[in-house]
């Protein structure tokens, strides 16, 4: 495994880019630039904050309690769900939402962009494990571009002779004020799988608030999403290509106490889910030798 050190003489660079080793042993990218700052752990490409210098509070959120281990998901940031969303299809023993979030990625590049901000590209590394789980040839990649806005591209290449049908997501935490008084605006009218109701389809009226658990997927859009923070005074703005479903999610307090990891007593209120995603019936089906590219980018605006 290359070491912090290696990752420092190839791909840190001065006063924006280093890697570290975490007391897990697993190592971080350090980001800080002009623009903004975030950190992101290399099992599982997992980003796991970003702040851009403009806002007093970060905007993706990373649970007090979370904790870094080998072969764990990462509480918080914004772990890559691949390549299947949910459970596995026809095999319970997988685990959820894929396991790109909890194996070891490589860094294969690193750079300035032309505006000051900082890109890093990664690869999800094979092994007899995963490829256990996901006998296709392919390649996944995940492009981060730190600055004002954070973007993140997935891409998924096809190297083999036969198509596969992918499920993903980029499940990301966003920090706000309060669940209770935060909404999100830009689904309106959408249709959407209620998991919380019995997994029964209804549609979206008017913006969504939040007055207990919340677990929704909402299909066939590519809409902008806008997460409204009336007590930090904010807007957080969620554009996606290449994702035709949109998921939010909050625990609520039953839920949240049992998952045990999200800051006790109350941090899940900090916080709430909108991810981009490609999920039930938005399914991507990925043709050999062809590539689907996953791509969301995220601002802050203060009010």
């Amino acid at each position: 495994m290359t070491t912090a050190q290696q990752l420092n003489a190839q791909f840190g660079i001065d006063g924006q880019l280093g890697f570290r080793e975490d007391a897990s042993g697993l190592i971080v990218a350090e980001i800080g630039n002009a623009q903004a700052s975030a950190s992101l752990c290399l099992q599982g490409a997992h980003l796991m904050t970003w702040q851009p210098n403009s806002q007093s509070v970060p905007v993706v959120w990373l649970s007090r309690d979370a904790k870094l281990a080998a072969g764990k998901s990462i509480r918080g940031g914004a772990p890559v769900c691949w390549p299947w969303f949910g459970a596995h299809a026809a095999e319970a023993s997988f685990p959820g939402h894929g396991y790109a979030r909890t194996v070891p990625w490589q860094v294969v590049e690193t750079g300035s962009e032309p505006d000051g901000a900082t890109r890093l590209t990664l690869r999800l590394m094979e092994s007899e494990k995963t490829r256990a789980q996901w006998p296709h040839s392919c390649t996944l990649e995940l492009t981060v571009v730190v600055g004002e806005t954070l973007r993140m591209e997935l891409a998924t290449v096809n190297t083999g002779i036969a198509d596969f049908v992918i499920g993903e997501a980029l499940h990301t935490y966003f920090q706000i004020g309060d669940i209770g008084t935060a909404r999100v605006t830009g689904l309106e009218g959408c249709d959407y799988w209620d998991k919380v109701g019995g997994s029964t389809l209804r549609k979206q009226d008017g913006a969504i608030g939040f007055s207990g658990e919340t677990d929704r997927v909402y299909i066939n859009t590519a809409a902008e999403c806008v997460i409204e923070d009336d007590k930090l005074k904010r807007r957080i703005h969620v554009a996606k290509s290449g994702s035709r479903s949109t998921v939010v999610w909050t625990p609520w307090t039953e839920k949240a106490n049992k998952m045990g990891d999200l800051g006790q007593p109350d941090g899940w209120r900090e916080m709430v889910c909108v991810e981009s995603a490609n999920a039930i019936e938005n399914l991507v089906k990925v043709a050999a030798g062809s590539r689907h590219t996953l791509i969301v980018e995220y601002r802050a605006e203060s009010l």
